[in-house]
């Protein structure tokens, strides 16, 4: 609990000091008012797993063209004080009346995980995530709203256990990592009125990423990803977001299934073949820049014989408040979640969950 308030305060005090700053500056001419392509922004996330982790986003934003929503190219990294790290790199770009869509990211960390309860088993395990990933996804204006196109994932994942009693569970129920690249299709259909922070619209989304050993990898196995959300305004520039995802596996070994995909949990504390996920989250405008949120929401894990239907079953809720970055309505976001085990995660981000 007291990472997570020292995080909140120093949230708090980074939010606060560019108000200050406002308030004693002298107005500002035309020329100064145009707004600069770059941006920092800060990283600061607490839950149980990992403590606490802070790290900076610097991001720079183009628009290609006026029919084009505006590109994002960005670096990032974070470090923790189980020190657990990552760095990466990533574009999301529209281009060419945003009749074509590209997007690339790259990282690499090394994740120290210290579980109470692993997987559901009681068991308290130590591990040691390393990560290197690349992917990759072009999409194109195929017809209206609807975009289609290929992606790439490479990733090479390994777990290795903290102690010796952690390296024989994880052996045991073969959650090692593996070697992996995977290529798949990509359909979406968007309306949304904004690719950062909407406030009207909707974006189905379906892909599969097809694991093989010919391409390089060390295991064969397919997942199928379905995302859809829907953004409906209503009150005073007030909206409320709605969330339904999954995602199936087929032949997964346990280092590729599913996880709970929600605020309030870490990725891969608890797994499945399968997960689907509902969630809410009601988004309230206090002035033109800043606005307060409060979620909730449900996640399932499923299809694995020796799971029971009541202990799968994993419930969220929180509040939270977000801050206008830019005119492209980029947002730095803080959120308080409470998981099933009544824990306490704090995250400071860059861009809406969903």
């Amino acid at each position: 609990m007291r990472p997570v308030i020292k995080a909140l305060t120093i949230y708090i005090l980074i939010l606060l000091a560019p108000l200050a700053w406002a308030e004693d500056k002298p107005e500002a001419t035309a020329e100064e008012n145009s707004e600069s392509p770059w941006f920092i922004v800060p990283l600061i996330s607490s839950d149980p797993k990992i403590s606490t982790a802070a790290g900076v986003l610097a991001g720079y934003v183009r628009q290609f063209d006026q029919e084009s929503p505006p590109s994002l190219f960005g670096i990032t990294g974070t470090y923790s004080t189980t020190d657990s790290y990552y760095y990466g790199v990533f574009a999301k770009t529209h281009f060419l009346g945003d009749n074509h869509r590209f997007n690339i990211a790259a990282a690499q960390g090394v994740i120290h995980n210290d579980y109470d309860d692993f997987l559901g088993s009681g068991l308290p395990v130590q591990t040691t995530d390393d990560l290197t990933l690349y992917a990759l996804r072009y999409s194109y204006q195929v017809y209206g709203h609807w975009y289609l196109g290929p992606q790439f994932l490479s990733t090479n994942y390994a777990i290795s256990g903290g102690d010796a009693l952690s390296g024989e569970i994880i052996e045991a129920i073969g959650l090692t990592g593996f070697k992996s690249n995977g290529l798949g299709l990509y359909l979406q259909y968007d309306t949304r009125d904004n690719q950062y922070s909407a406030t009207s619209g909707q974006v189905f989304e379906i892909n599969n990423l097809a694991y093989r050993e010919a391409l390089g990898g060390e295991v064969s196995f397919d997942a199928y990803m379905a995302d859809y959300q829907y953004y409906l305004p209503h009150g005073n520039d007030n909206v409320l977001a709605l969330h339904l995802k999954g995602r199936w596996t087929n032949d997964a070994p346990p280092s590729g299934y599913s996880s709970v995909d929600l605020r309030g949990y870490t990725r891969g504390q608890y797994l499945a073949p399968h997960m689907t996920l509902v969630e809410a989250d009601e988004r309230y405008s206090i002035t033109e820049k800043w606005w307060a949120a409060a979620f909730v929401g449900v996640a399932a894990l499923y299809g694995d014989d020796t799971s029971d239907g009541k202990e799968s079953l994993y419930p969220a809720a929180g509040i939270g408040g977000f801050y206008l970055l830019n005119e492209s309505e980029m947002v730095v976001r803080a959120d308080l979640a409470f998981g099933k085990s009544g824990d306490l995660s704090f995250y400071l981000q860059f861009g809406q969950p969903f």
